[in-house]
This record gives structure tokens, C-alpha cells and sequence, in this order.
């Protein structure tokens, strides 16, 4: 029976970045490198009597990519995603300021 540790290491040396979007593209001159933020994580275990199992799963994030154009250099973010995480921050900073200015006017 194979060593279940084992064989989870070697499938995770294909996770991350380039699993999810493959090496950096050449586009008519422009260098486009993508960008993702990713995390996997894995679980086995068995018995004395060699029943074991286990699994794993990951997940992937594009946040944008780096484009380079001659000697620019910049970094393009995903709408999606950039809406997705400011959307929480612009609601906890909102309920923040209200507070902050409900604070302010009770000491007047």
C-alpha cells in the first residue's frame, strides 16, 4: 500500500498559480505574468490494520495579473475580485464613521 503522505505531497507540487492559470503569456509584445492568490490543504490517516484514506482540496483567487509593456511595468486588477474584497471594507468603514460621528456629537 503506498504511503498516502507521499502521494498527497506529490499532487501538491501541481497546485498554486500555475495550475490555475499556466506560465506567463506573450501577447503582440506584452509580457502578461498572472496573479492569484491560492491555498490547498490535505489530510490522511490510517489504522494498524492498513485501512487508511484521505483527501484534500484547494482554491484559487485571480486578484489581477502584471502587464509589461516595454519598460512599464504595472499591475492590472481583477474587477471582479477587487469589488468582491472591497465591498466588506466599504461597509465596516461606513459603520465605522458612523459610529465615529455618532461618538462626536454626544459630547457637544
Amino acid at each position: 500500500m503506498p504511503n498516502i503522505a507521499i502521494e498527497l505531497g506529490k499532487i501538491s507540487g501541481n497546485l498554486g498559480v500555475t495550475a490555475a492559470y499556466g506560465e506567463q503569456q506573450d501577447l503582440d509584445g506584452v509580457k502578461v505574468l498572472p496573479v492569484a492568490a491560492t491555498w490547498s490543504g490535505f489530510g490522511g490517516g490510517s489504522d494498524e490494520a492498513g485501512n487508511g484514506g484521505g483527501g484534500g482540496g484547494g482554491f484559487s483567487l485571480p486578484v489581477g495579473a502584471y502587464v509589461r509593456r516595454g519598460s512599464e511595468f504595472r499591475f492590472a486588477p481583477n474587477p471582479v475580485t477587487l469589488l468582491a474584497v472591497l465591498t466588506p471594507f466599504v461597509c465596516v468603514a461606513g459603520r465605522a464613521l458612523g459610529y465615529v460621528i455618532k461618538c462626536l456629537k454626544k459630547k457637544r
